[in-house]
């Protein structure tokens, strides 16, 4: 391994956590739109709800044609191009895609908002698909998927402050009591994230990322490059499997909390934005925490931030909650639940086959802890899933690419393609509370976390079969 590598490279790394930011922004924003476009454009629930769907349709769309692409280029698009190349035309695609809105609210088309959301949706995929990889090859392999967790953490700061912004944006004042609002105001916002958008294309090209990171172009694999394809790799297949049922059981202990709090335990509608709030809070705490390999190698330091980390991003949660006036005194108990997390990131010991296995456990028993208590245990339990999903993004990422050499963009692109899992396993679990009821219902999440389990367990022996093993410390001088 190059002694250049031997570190986290935070010139180009910070630059390149700023799409990560925007990623966030947008897609927690969406939540916002969805009833300012039901009531501008008289729309059903099921109609309002296109809005998620044309957005994360895009991030498949957007992967079939970069396969597409590099089909008939008979070579890997962004292995072509290059990876700063790539990030930017993703994010002047999705500039693009925001300057449909002021057609759209000119001429009061809900179709044509649609479209601009799918388009910025699909420069998002194609960001994706480079940023990823890319996160992991800024530095050494061992602390890739920490780096990915920190830009994780940065997505999370963005679905914070996300729904904020926009929602002052688009309703200003005016929040106050009265409801008039017009789709008009939806224009300046978005036209100001185009220039955002515009304005980091422009950063990054002048930034020192590489166009060809070494760690991406020669890897381990090199011997066995005689694989056409990233699909010939099982890590990879079992991962797609896998991004597609971790980001399910994501979405879905989320977007089914409120039917189980309003039927079950009978809370008003208004009084459960703060539980939900603390469930994607649970992944940026447990984010911030997965986050502390990347920043430093003394393990004296690691220790105190492994404490410091989780309970300063709980600390932004419930300064959140009170600059918007909830009451805190029930989120209190959650900081005990925030030392299992804790626990459970040191005995992960960084390896990231090992924390997916851990978490997926543990994952499993909150599940099991919410279907089989009641009251205000089941809630904090099903909240703590977000705690246990927080890292699992990145460990599944970084072991599904891991060794897959020039392949690399193409397998990141596959893996893209899968969340869509995110809305299919929350109709599936909606689906079936139809019939067993909201709180058994929780057993689909059961199923997704026993999967992915069973992958951690499987896919150490398949890297290791390829001569990768995430156990031994690399580092620049051996």
């Amino acid at each position: 391994m190059n002694a250049e590598n031997s570190k986290t490279n935070w010139g180009q790394f910070i630059p390149l956590v700023t799409v990560f930011f925007f990623w966030g922004f947008v897609a927690a924003s969406n939540d916002i739109l969805i009833p300012v476009f039901k009531k501008a454009f008289d729309l059903t629930q099921g109609q309002s709800q296109f809005v998620s769907i044309a957005f994360y349709i895009s991030y498949t769309v957007g992967s079939l044609l970069y396969m597409g692409v590099s089909l008939l280029i008979g070579k890997d698009l962004v292995n072509k191009i290059g990876y700063k190349n790539g990030l930017a035309l993703g994010l002047i695609i999705s500039a693009l895609g925001t300057l449909l809105f002021y057609p759209a609210a000119n001429t009061g088309s809900y179709t044509l908002m649609l479209a601009g959301l799918f388009t910025v949706g699909l420069g998002f995929s194609l960001q994706q698909t480079v940023a990823n990889p890319l996160a992991i090859a800024l530095g050494p392999i061992k602390t890739g998927s920490q780096r990915l967790t920190l830009a994780g953490g940065i997505n999370n700061f963005g679905t914070t402050i996300g729904p904020l912004i926009v929602s002052f944006a688009i309703f200003g004042a005016a929040a106050s009591g009265s409801t008039d609002m017009s789709i008009e105001s939806v224009k300046i916002p978005y036209l100001i994230l185009g220039l955002a958008f515009l304005l980091v294309a422009v950063l990054l090209k002048f930034s020192s990322l590489p166009e060809h990171p070494e760690t991406i172009e020669e890897s381990v694999e090199d011997s066995n490059s005689a694989k056409k394809s990233a699909l010939q790799y099982p890590q990879l297949v079992m991962g797609m499997i896998a991004i597609f049922l971790y980001v399910g059981v994501e979405v879905s202990t989320a977007s089914n909390l409120p039917a189980y709090m309003e039927t079950k335990l009978g809370f008003a509608i208004g009084d459960i934005a703060p539980y939900i709030s603390l469930y994607w809070a649970s992944l940026m705490i447990g984010r911030w925490t997965g986050a502390v390999e990347a920043f430093t190698d003394n393990m004296n330091t690691q220790k105190i931030l492994r404490f410091l980390a989780p309970y300063l991003a709980f600390g932004v949660f419930l300064l959140v909650n009170a600059i918007a006036k909830h009451d805190l005194t029930p989120f209190y108990i959650y900081g005990l639940i925030i030392l299992v997390l804790i626990a459970a990131d040191m005995a992960s010991k960084g390896n990231p086959a090992r924390m997916l296995l851990i978490f997926a456990l543990l994952g499993i028993v909150a599940l099991f802890t919410g279907m089989a208590t009641s009251g205000m245990i089941s809630v904090y339990a099903f909240t703590s899933v977000g705690l246990f999903c927080s890292t699992l993004w990145p460990c599944i990422f970084t072991l599904a690419v891991s060794g897959l050499g020039k392949h690399t963009s193409q397998g990141s692109s596959f893996l893209i393609m899968m969340i869509m899992g995110g809305g299919i396993v929350s109709w599936t679990q909606g689906y079936v509370s139809d019939t067993i009821g909201i709180q058994n219902s929780y057993i689909i999440g059961v199923i997704c976390f026993a999967y992915l389990a069973f992958y951690a367990w499987k896919v150490s022996g398949i890297l290791r079969s390829q001569g990768i093993d995430f156990d031994k410390k690399i580092s620049g001088g051996h």
